[in-house]
């Protein structure tokens, strides 16, 4: 019998609900389990994460929403995380962490085997806590690290911890998709990260949705993608100040370069498809007030599946 999804949103679960979650966790019954929004006490929370670190088919977890909600489920996940072998992608969106939580998390996040996505967005994060991902991002020729990262909506990171991102994208050897949407970024900073979106060999989608961005940055982008080889192949900027002339033009060079990428390369083997692993869409942050919002054209909104490949939606907004 193939491992099967448990996907739960938004409701209270009953004592029950948690027991036959933990049975299907410790008999390698589930490849995603998806408990969003969901209420549960402290001690089934725990239960939980026993029943992850049992697991040897869990490929997949989604907490997000609020479901780890203090340091004692934080010290269960980073338990549970040490013990599990198999998790691939770890979303905890919109868990007030902080930094003393990804303290406690570090240890288990960045010595986990298998563990190549992972989503932090809107965690309440700051400067401590972007230093402890940079090392999951290692340089050429070490470990393997993060192939897909979230860091939405985290206001509390100056420029210097940005910075230090930079440096680490730049350098990483793994690294394929970064999203970044709804931090107040600014021209300055995300001039750092076109350095390093630049020099990077493996870098292929990076998001930048309402990031305080104007035509400074585009031109930027615009030079980059236009003058110089790059593996960036998407490259989100919606709900910035910036021109829907500029958006079209790097988005029509950057979609030249992915037509020459698929005419160049071989074609597919046939048989079954090289991962079995289910795709959940990750949750995309909400835009603060605080932003300015662009011209009412269609925007570029990223949805990504959590195990390094992305989807690109076109909507309304």
């Amino acid at each position: 019998m193939l491992p099967a999804s448990i996907q739960i949103t938004g409701e209270l679960l009953s004592a029950a609900e948690v027991q036959d979650i933990c049975e299907s966790l410790q008999e390698d019954g589930v490849r995603l389990l998806s408990v969003r929004g969901c209420q549960l006490s402290d001690r089934d929370f725990g239960l939980v994460c026993r029943g992850v670190a049992a697991s040897g088919s869990l490929a997949q977890l989604n907490l997000n929403l609020g479901v780890v909600s203090g340091s004692g489920r934080t010290r269960h996940l980073a338990d549970a995380l040490k013990a599990n072998r198999s998790l691939q992608t770890l979303f905890l969106h919109g868990s007030p962490l902080l930094d003393a939580g990804l303290v406690t998390l570090n240890s288990a996040l960045s010595t986990h085997p298998a563990l190549v996505c992972l989503d932090l967005g809107d965690c309440m994060l700051g400067d401590e806590a972007l230093g402890l991902i940079c090392g999951m991002l290692p340089p050429d020729g070490a470990k393997s690290g993060l192939r897909e990262l979230t860091l939405s909506a985290n206001p509390g990171i100056s420029s210097k911890g940005w910075a230090r991102l930079a440096i680490a994208v730049a350098h990483s050897s793994q690294l394929r998709v970064l999203n970044l949407d709804y931090n107040p970024l600014g021209d300055h900073v995300v001039g750092m990260l076109a350095v390093s979106v630049a020099s990077s060999r493996t870098l292929e989608v990076l998001d930048l949705e309402g990031t305080g961005l104007t035509n400074q940055s585009a031109q930027v982008f615009l030079d980059m993608v236009e003058n110089y080889p790059t593996s960036l192949r998407v490259l989100v900027l919606a709900e910035n100040d910036i021109s829907p002339e500029l958006q079209q033009q790097i988005c029509d060079l950057l979609s030249e370069g992915e037509e020459e990428d698929e005419r160049e390369a071989p074609p597919p083997r046939s048989g079954p498809a090289s991962s079995s692993a289910p795709r959940p869409i990750r949750d995309k942050y909400q835009p603060p007030t605080w932003l300015p919002h662009s011209n009412s054209s269609p925007q570029m909104v990223l949805l990504t599946s959590g195990l390094g490949e992305s989807l690109l939606a076109e909507t309304e907004m």
